[in-house]
């Protein structure tokens, strides 16, 4: 590809290049060759790519776009990774989507591997998290997907938003307001999640100021008010410290004093309802030293020099958190009376504490396939259970739920009886910890000792408790249990207890009713049959038992299942024999009749209330004793068909005619079998409401420890309207079944 820059209109590209790219530029603005041999030769490419292909874009600013994309780079090559690969997809992560050049285009020029990057931020770029429940929670699985192939693409899209939020005065209000909110939701945690701090306390900030401007502003003025005095408080703290960490024999350390970020500050005030003047660690004095053994000794000297405030001391050296955060800290009443909060670490710990997962990067620089070692396979055991879940979690709202308690950092951390220390949000009890383990020991919790003493289930963990699971095998979760479980695993795994522990009987009533449609005879064969299996594929179900069990409590109709199997035969040319009812009318575009129903014209007719077919489902007339009453219209599954002689039944079939003058709407009766919890009504007739569902009546019927029985009678349009209502309520996180009522025809 031949580069020919021009100079942007009253902009010098050399004047605003960084330090570590003035090389570089150098040799382009030149037009010098670039020695293949040079170790910066792939960064030097990747820059002259990027301004061809950016050449005459602008951003908001008026700046040139090439600006963008040159500082994401430097902000990836400061977080200290090392992998040059990251940097050149900092300097491409907008070509793709911003020029014409293609992914294969990227691929022929620098590799594979950073094309892969560079698709995968493409990719991300095109989320958006602030749209509905439903694409939002797609959105979430699709990066996370996304992270697990490869985490540093989450960095690049990271440094890609960071340098946004530095320039986001330059876009409309709304759209900052947006962006932000976005950014703190999502980014944010994303970034401590990865222990990226200097990413996320930066990110944090920007957003603070433009989602509350006024309390930014205050914030920012009473820590610039209160800048001399609190910098002269730990100025004398550091120089007691320094003298008596001298006298230890230590050379290699580093002691320093900061203000927290203001975001920081803002949430402790409104977290403790305290005002600034009364939250003593908004400033704190960090000390750097040589190694772990020096920071205990460092420890000591900072308790002899001030007095430590009981029960403020955290070891995050011996219990790391989560996204493997290491330091000691301790609050100690300073030379002014005033608590002051004290942090050591080593050197290690605190580029991992800046700089997070890429200050351990342990991709090789090659095109081939990059694998994380068995230790760096550890750092993401987190994302790894986050794409686990989202096979198991089906609800939306769920699966954001469990997304957040699990980007958020707000935990416990408790032992095992072995020792092994296991990490939960703030509020867990033991039932949690049990399913954490294992969801077999959930399963089988029978009671839960803490410390060696004998708890309720429902008791919340505190840091260092030693939590014993008393498992037994005839034990089972109980419903109770959903209403005190802080995770959404545990809730989830609870009850999908519930529904298989109704597995057989469910199974039991839906091969009863593929039964009654098509006989006894030979229907053991057929369920063993390679046909069946593929009618239960076709359903998503990984086993013909599966398909009858969803039969049984509703997650499926007769109806699909026959219609199904039929397709089936005749796409394979089956000898099996099928019971058939009678054939019915074809409507079709040369039918004269506008009769909503063929085969009933001019006849009297009413929709039978057992059933209550709908258009579209296969129905049946039933002619009635006497003359003088209406024929009833069944569905031809319907149970009540049995009860009548072969001669009162009369073939029909709904007219599909789009001029046909039928009912607007339909009244069906629904029983719902759902988890007993507060709200569940509620939230069945919101997702009623959405769909612009009229109720006409509903009944709550509830059974302490049991499940509770819901049902509705609803106005539905169209068979394709129940049947996308069904799925919804269906695939609520409580919702044991959904079916249709078939009541007894009077």
């Amino acid at each position: 590809m031949t580069l020919a820059i021009d100079s942007h209109p009253n902009t010098d590209l050399g004047s605003l290049m960084p330090e570590w790219l003035k090389g570089c530029w150098q040799k382009i603005a030149a037009a010098e060759p670039i020695d293949p041999e040079d170790p910066e030769a792939i960064i030097c490419r990747a820059l002259k790519f990027a301004c061809e292909l950016h050449e005459g874009q602008y951003r908001a600013s008026g700046e040139p776009y090439i600006l963008h994309p040159i500082e994401v780079a430097t902000i990836l090559r400061d977080l200290g990774g090392g992998s040059k690969a990251m940097i050149v997809a900092g300097f491409l992560h907008d070509v793709v989507e911003d020029t014409e050049v293609t992914v294969a285009d990227i691929e022929a020029e620098f590799g594979a591997e950073i094309a892969a990057l560079v698709e995968g931020v493409t990719k991300l770029s095109k989320f958006n998290f602030e749209s509905k429940t439903e694409r939002a929670a797609e959105n979430f699985r699709r990066m996370f997907l996304a992270m697990a192939q490869d985490i540093r693409v989450i960095v690049v899209k990271l440094a890609d938003r960071l340098h946004n939020m530095r320039t986001l005065e330059h876009l409309p209000a709304p759209k900052q307001a947006n962006i932000a909110r976005e950014t703190m939701e999502i980014f944010a945690p994303l970034a401590n999640r990865l222990g990226i701090g200097q990413i996320k306390w930066e990110l944090e900030d920007l957003s603070f100021k433009y989602i509350d401007k006024d309390a930014y502003q205050q914030m920012r003025s009473l820590v610039v008010e209160n800048r001399r005095n609190r910098e002269e408080r730990l100025a004398r703290v550091r120089d007691i410290l320094r003298s008596r960490i001298e006298q230890l024999g230590l050379t290699n350390f580093e002691i320093s004093g900061r203000p927290k970020h203001l975001y920081g500050i803002y949430q402790k005030m409104q977290v403790r309802q305290k005002k600034y003047e009364e939250i003593y660690d908004v400033s704190a004095i960090r000390i750097i030293v040589e190694n772990k053994e020096a920071c205990y000794r460092v420890l000591a000297v900072v308790h002899d020099c001030f007095r430590p405030i009981p029960g403020r001391f955290k070891d995050y050296i011996g219990l790391p958190k989560p996204n493997r955060y290491q330091s000691l800290h301790t609050v100690v009443i300073g030379p002014n009376g005033r608590p002051l909060e004290v942090q050591i670490r080593t050197w290690e710990m605190h580029h991992i504490a800046e700089y997070g997962i890429a200050a351990h990067w342990k991709y090789k620089e090659t095109n081939s396939s990059h694998q994380a070692t068995s230790q760096e396979d550890e750092k993401f055991t987190w994302l790894r259970q986050l794409v686990e879940w989202q096979r198991e979690l089906k609800d939306d709202q769920e699966y954001i739920d469990t997304l957040k308690e699990n980007l958020f950092d707000h935990e416990v951390y408790v032992f095992s009886p072995k020792g092994d220390v296991y990490c939960l949000p703030r509020g867990a009890t033991a039932v949690d910890f049990a399913y954490r383990i294992h969801t077999e020991l959930g399963n089988h919790c029978a009671g839960a000792l803490v410390n060696e003493f004998m708890v309720p289930l429902d008791r919340k963990l505190q840091n260092g408790d030693i939590v014993t699971v008393l498992r037994h095998k005839n034990a089972h979760p109980s419903l109770d249990w959903i209403n005190f479980v802080a995770t959404s695993s545990a809730r989830h795994r609870i009850r999908q207890w519930y529904k298989r522990s109704r597995r057989e009987e469910n199974y039991g009533r839906g091969r009863s009713m593929l039964e009654r449609e098509m006989g006894k005879g030979g229907l053991d064969s057929l369920l063993k049959s390679e046909r069946m299996l593929e009618v239960a594929r076709r359903c998503n179900y990984h086993s013909v038992d599966d398909m009858l069990a969803a039969l049984g409590y509703g997650e499926i109709s007769l109806n699909m299942v026959v219609n199904k199997l039929r397709e089936e035969q005749t796409t394979q040319e089956a000898a099996i024999a099928i019971p058939r009812l009678p054939s019915a009318p074809s409507a079709n575009a040369a039918s004269p009749t506008k009769s909503p129903i063929l085969g009933l014209e001019g006849l009297p007719y009413r929709i039978a209330g057992c059933c209550q077919p709908l258009p579209g489902e296969p129905i049946i007339g039933v002619v009635p004793r006497g003359g003088n009453r209406s024929i009833a219209v069944h569905k031809q599954e319907c149970e009540n068909i049995a009860d009548f002689p072969g001669d009162r039944l009369i073939p029909i079939s709904w007219n599909n005619r789009d001029d046909v003058d039928r009912p607007s709407i339909y009244t069906v009766d629904i029983r719902v079998e759902t988890i007993d919890r507060v709200g569940v009504l509620k939230d069945i007739l919101a997702r009623l409401a959405d769909e612009k569902v009229n109720v006409r009546h509903a009944t709550v019927d509830t059974r302490p420890g049991d499940t509770a029985t819901i049902e509705l009678s609803i106005d539905i349009n169209s068979r394709n309207q129940y049947e996308k209502l069904h799925y919804k309520i269906s695939n609520m996180s409580d919702i044991v079944a959904v079916r249709r009522i078939n009541r007894n025809d009077s």
